[in-house]
């Protein structure tokens, strides 16, 4: 088709790609293409304003490494991660335990860690935490054998793979529910921690004003035959950016109730410590592993 204006371009592109033949990525690709379309009509970029905008997505590409997912990051902040975790899962947390992003962060080989086990391998500061966490169907039955995959940032902000001072595999450790449904562990309070800000994300979110911090949190993967996928995280209930975070992650069902105490701790010794008790509820589909966003 000969281009005659701006206006038939769109027609030109929606019927160059209308012979796809894999029906949902032309249903995709059409929708792309309009909606793409419809919206650089409406801002009317200049040229050097879309030569920008490409620039700033082949900094994302650039800035991707083994141990650092700026594409995933970028589509954190910009909330679209969190739109999809919703429009995919238990209805926007009507039914079943609210879903979360899965985040760049997650590694699919953390080591097998006894129930009621450490996931802290290495010295790292912070009041002692111990979890329990409660694995049921949609009917209330407990689900046994579920694999539980946890993984958290140090109180110094940082996961193990981005700390040289950390052991490898720091806080990350992988359970399996027993015959209750049940699996425990121990590890440090999280802490909030500003997300990585050295790429194109960080001169986002600094153009844009916002802070790069996401509240203190746990996640969580639960996987088993049967049952659709869980990935979520817990939030800390008295974090000063609950109703700020950066990659907008947030959701009240995931608010979690980490109870202090002070005196004799479980685990030995006394002091300050803290106790999580969480409920995850799954739902039926099926049991599919993400792709990890980092080695």
């Amino acid at each position: 088709m000969i281009i005659d204006g701006q206006e038939s371009v769109t027609v030109a592109v929606r019927g160059a790609i209308a012979s796809t033949l894999d029906p949902r990525l032309r249903e995709v690709m059409d929708a792309l293409v309009q909606h793409l379309h419809a919206f650089i009509r409406d801002v009317r970029p200049t040229e050097a304003e879309f030569e920008h905008g490409l620039g700033f997505l082949a900094a994302i590409g650039r800035a991707c490494t083994d141990t650092h997912n700026e594409a995933v990051l970028f589509s954190d902040a910009i909330g679209a991660s969190t739109l999809v975790c919703l429009l995919n899962n238990g209805q926007d947390g009507a039914t079943e335990t609210a879903a979360a992003l899965l985040g760049p962060f997650w590694r699919d080989n953390s080591p097998a860690t006894p129930d009621g086990g450490s996931i802290v391998r290495s010295a790292t500061p912070g009041a002692p935490l111990f979890a329990r966490g409660s694995v049921r169907g949609p009917d209330g039955a407990p689900v046994a054998g579920a694999r539980v995959d946890v993984w958290q940032a140090s109180p110094a902000g940082m996961y193990e793979n981005q700390d040289p001072a950390q052991s490898d595999m720091n806080l990350r450790g992988r359970f399996a529910t027993d015959a209750e449904g049940q699996f425990r562990f121990t590890s440090v309070r999280p802490a909030g921690y500003p997300v990585p800000t050295h790429g194109p994300v960080g001169d986002m979110l600094r153009a844009q004003q916002r802070h790069p911090y996401r509240p203190a949190h746990l996640h969580f993967l639960i996987h088993k035959p049967g049952f659709k996928t869980l990935v979520t995280q817990v939030f800390v209930d008295d974090d000063e950016h609950l109703e700020s975070d950066v990659v907008f992650g947030v959701t009240r069902a995931l608010v979690g109730g980490f109870e202090r105490h002070d005196g004799p701790a479980p685990g030995g010794g006394a002091g300050e410590w803290f106790s999580l008790d969480y409920s995850f509820t799954l739902e039926p589909g099926e049991a599919r592993l993400p792709r990890p966003p980092i080695a």
